[in-house]
């Protein structure tokens, strides 16, 4: 009882597995492994993104020295290698990413045996970084798979009604990847599939410095990264959506309204919602995607000028490839904006003590956030008919919650504001 932030750290500990073993029980239910199985798996059987273990191996390794950082890439490496000799020998598919997944569970190992204070607690923080990322991909999994079970109908008339006020972006972008034939196609897609690797380079940068100092700094882009991903799914069970290309397009199959996107808008009528299949996830509302590249964009900001321009690329490239791709409505975009700038500045506050700064922005934002949604159940309709007034509106609101998160940060960032001026002496005579 002498050490709160113990008692904290373990009683996080205890949530988070609880939480974990209960994804696993609803998984199993629907007769699929859960995220603690399939992380399981990894360990031996090929793993389902090599490049995001690797990516969680970088992370882990920013509180290792420059010479354990070899050593352990190296091992991770060797490791591979040996599994694909094993693999090819046996006709399997070759796969990458088995080494980094043991190497980061040996680090674990090696901090409860072989370290102590400090150190064992500086490591074991480097590995619980690392599996964080894995088990959050892993996790999302899950949750999309219980949108699909738990979710038989989807409002997508709804989003798409909506989103005629935006003037339908999906079907504009749609088109206009298809003319960019299958180079634009490609880059977009490793954009797409790739996000969670450039959140990884950005956070290195901002964790550089961690192997020096012995310890992290209070707020980086992990955590808004896993904050989102976590709270991002409730909202799927509470607005479920597959997407244009799903609802509107030929991946629909017989599911969809028709097959139209991004060819044709479909004809407007008034929304209902509508019946799919028990596989496709509902999660477009909102677009996590944007909201995860909108905070790789806003973690980039102090970075080099390279790190800045690599952020607002993967921005924009991750804001055409939802809408080009037919994944999202523009109407999802903009409440993916306004989730992320409001996890983001509570999660801020949060480390200054709920100032009323921070207070101030995250009620707005989350009240901005909740509107766009009632607008969007509720409203579609008014939405549609009058575009030149609803459109502006939710550009409106998007900005406004842009306005007050520059207008926090500003007070809260060093050297913002302006040093008090000392009141002019008379000359000495």
């Amino acid at each position: 009882m002498r050490r709160p932030r113990v008692l904290l750290w373990a009683a996080a500990g205890v949530v988070t597995l609880g939480f974990l073993v209960a994804l696993e029980v609803a998984a199993r239910h629907y007769g699929l492994p859960g995220p603690i199985t399939t992380q399981a798996q990894e360990v031996i059987f090929a793993p389902k993104s090599g490049f995001l273990l690797y990516a969680s191996l970088g992370l882990m390794m920013v509180v290792l020295t420059w010479r354990q950082r070899f050593v352990a890439l190296g091992s991770a490496i060797g490791i591979d290698l040996v599994f694909l000799l094993v693999r090819l020998a046996v006709h399997a598919e070759p796969a990458f990413g088995n080494g980094a997944l043991w190497v980061i569970l040996g680090c674990a190992v090696i901090a409860v045996a072989r370290r102590t204070g400090r150190e064992r607690t500086l490591l074991l923080k480097g590995v619980g970084l690392g599996l964080l990322l894995v088990t959050g991909r892993k996790t999302g999994d899950t949750w999309l798979l219980i949108t699909s079970k738990t979710r038989p109908a989807v409002l997508d008339q709804y989003a798409e009604t909506a989103d005629r006020a935006l003037g339908n972006p999906s079907w504009l972008v749609g088109r206009a990847v298809e003319a960019t034939g299958p180079i634009g196609s490609h880059v977009l897609d490793y954009v797409y599939i790739q996000l969670a690797v450039a959140a990884v380079v950005v956070a290195m940068y901002q964790l550089r410095h961690v192997a020096v100092d012995r310890g992290f700094p209070r707020h980086h882009l992990v955590r808004t990264f896993l904050v989102i991903g976590l709270i991002g799914p409730a909202v799927y069970m509470i607005f479920p959506t597959v997407g244009p290309v799903f609802a509107y397009g030929a991946d629909g199959g017989h599911w969809a309204v028709a097959n139209l996107w991004p060819d044709a808008t479909p004809s407007l009528s008034a929304p209902h919602p509508m019946a799919f299949d028990e596989i496709t996830p509902r999660n477009c509302m909102p677009s996590l995607h944007t909201a995860w590249a909108t905070a790789i964009f806003l973690h980039s900001r102090k970075g080099p000028k390279l790190l800045q321009c690599a952020g607002a690329f993967w921005l924009v490239a991750t804001l055409g490839a939802t809408l080009g791709f037919g994944y999202h409505y523009g109407v999802d975009l903009v409440a993916g904006v306004v989730f992320s700038l409001t996890i983001e500045a509570g999660l801020r506050t949060h480390d200054r003590g709920w100032d009323a700064a921070g207070i101030r922005m995250v009620t707005y934002g989350a009240g901005v956030f909740v509107a766009l949604l009632l607008s969007y159940r509720y409203l579609p309709m008014r939405m549609a008919e009058h575009p030149w007034l609803f459109g502006p509106l939710l550009l409106l609101a998007m900005t406004s919650v842009i306005l007050a998160y520059i207008r926090a940060i500003t007070l809260w960032e060093p050297g913002s504001v302006p040093a008090r001026q000392l009141d002019p002496q008379p000359e000495m005579v």
